[in-house]
């Protein structure tokens, strides 16, 4: 039973501290936190979190071409004819495009992954983005020359930066892995703007 429920059938609070521990790095004291913080706001503050929950789950969809979160398909990114078309920047998560995007060094286009392979996890290959991305690239009219693999660099980013350049090299595509500015077992999302665009700058062959 939950601090705050009394006897009986399980109550919204159980739930709602349930609901908050399934969110990743929510240890059950951090859902309670999260759970009694709700009860306290203003009725207009708690409403407003369930409203922004229900529109982003209705208005959110994978991109077409890059798989990025975005409210309209194409995305802002894809649909800008500024942008260099022939270089695709492949990353793990959402988050990461946003990450290089504030370095304002990179003017091309994205790939996102929505993972990496890991094995220990149960994750392969089919599980991620990977088939887009070749449609993508084998496309002719996209006319991509290089994707630069932005993976963290860690055990299974590398694995998946591995396997990737094994899928492109043989269709002529350059390969590329971010520079070692970005420290080993970093996530990209946290690396700082001018380390990240070394490491973008600076990139290296795969392989």
């Amino acid at each position: 039973m939950n601090a705050f429920d009394g006897p009986g059938a399980e109550s919204p609070i159980t739930r709602l501290v349930e609901a908050f521990h399934r969110l990743p790095g929510i240890g059950p004291k951090s859902a309670q936190r999260l759970a009694y913080y709700i009860l306290r706001a203003p009725d207009a503050e708690a409403i407003a979190l369930a409203e922004a929950l229900i529109e982003v789950k209705r208005s959110v969809v994978l991109c077409a071409r890059c798989q990025d979160l975005t409210t309209q398909s194409p995305c802002r990114i894809c649909s800008d004819g500024a942008r260099d078309r022939v270089t695709i920047c492949v990353v793990e998560e959402p988050l990461d495009v946003r990450a290089i995007e504030r370095t304002g060094g990179f003017h091309g286009l994205y790939h996102v992954l929505h993972g990496v392979i890991s094995p220990a996890d149960g994750i392969g290959p089919e599980d991620l983005k990977i088939q887009e991305l070749l449609a993508r690239i084998r496309d002719i009219d996209t006319g991509v020359t290089e994707v630069i693999v932005a993976t963290n660099p860690n055990l299974e980013g590398e694995a998946t930066a591995m396997y990737l350049g094994r899928l492109l090299q043989p269709l002529g595509i350059r390969v590329t892995r971010l520079a070692r500015g970005l420290p080993a077992g970093a996530d990209l999302e946290y690396a700082d703007d001018v380390t990240l665009g070394r490491a973008l700058e600076f990139r290296q062959e795969v392989g």
